[in-house]
């Protein structure tokens, strides 16, 4: 099982940069290797949240053969991405974007972390309640939490100050199921891990750029901008839950390394990277 996420496209109107961000991360899923089962995008779909965008954002997500869910960023404007997605996983919170995705051996909590007229994030008691009450009836199934604010301080000060408020309170509930292997979030358009209440959080590089922050600073925001990338979940019977980070870069060959049986030495190309077969 795969999932690749990605986020913080920031389609806007008059600008082609989140376009072609959102070009190459749709290419360059649908080049890898093996396909994924599942793509997620974890808010910021849109810069301004107009219709106009959120028909673009959506035009462009159109080559993906697999199921594409999405849940909205602070950028974001919950109705107008709702109207433009339609009904999207199963047991709905009404008035949220937030829902549940039966993944095959995984179960995805999709969470709704944006707070109209605020770049801060909120889960507020309904919010929380229905995390508490999904993960309560399935404690045995291992579970992914996708949410656009992350829910730990990233040192960076201007990211902090429009952080996830409830972060407290969603950590409690976190601690009380073993069954969460991963919380991934968006926002800070870098790439971070941390341990987190008894399981591992992560935050998803943007497609756009991700931002290397200059770490001696963490009250300015001074950053050097990186190559975009996305996340890999891979859930293998046996191993479990690995998260690679995928760069966004143009096709490029897939070389055998290992045969099944030995090392390949010199290595050998089996073919050109997008093309499916041998």
């Amino acid at each position: 099982m795969i999932i690749a996420q990605f986020s913080d496209t920031h389609i806007k109107d008059g600008s082609e940069e989140g376009v072609a961000g959102m070009q190459a991360a749709v290419a360059h899923i649908l080049q890898l290797p093996a396909l994924p089962d599942v793509v997620v995008i974890t808010g910021d779909c849109t810069d301004g949240g107009t219709a106009t965008e959120y028909a673009r954002f959506w035009e462009l997500l159109q080559p993906l053969p697999m199921p594409v869910y999405v849940i909205p960023g602070n950028h974001d404007h919950r109705q107008r991405l709702h109207d433009t997605v339609g009904a999207q996983g199963r047991q709905p919170l009404p008035g949220f974007m937030q829902y549940t995705v039966e993944a095959g051996p995984l179960r995805l909590l999709m969470l709704d972390t944006l707070l109209p007229g605020s770049d801060a994030g909120e889960l507020c008691p309904q919010r929380l309640q229905w995390l508490e009450d999904r993960l309560a009836e399935a404690p045995d199934k291992t579970t992914l939490v996708f949410m656009h604010h992350p829910p730990f301080r990233t040192g960076q000060a201007p990211f902090d100050r429009i952080g996830l408020r409830d972060a407290a309170a969603f950590g409690a509930i976190i601690a009380r199921h073993a069954q969460v292997e991963r919380v991934a979030a968006g926002h800070v358009h870098a790439g971070v891990q941390r341990r987190f209440q008894g399981t591992v959080a992560v935050t998803c590089p943007s497609v756009m750029h991700q931002l290397l922050p200059d770490f001696r600073q963490p009250e300015r925001l001074i950053v050097a901008t990186e190559p975009p990338a996305m996340l890999l979940h891979v859930w293998q019977e046996g191993i479990g839950l690995l998260t690679y980070t995928s760069p966004i870069a143009p096709p490029s060959a897939i070389i055998e390394l290992h045969n099944g049986t030995d090392w390949l030495t010199p290595p050998r190309e089996v073919r050109a990277r997008g093309i499916q077969g041998q």
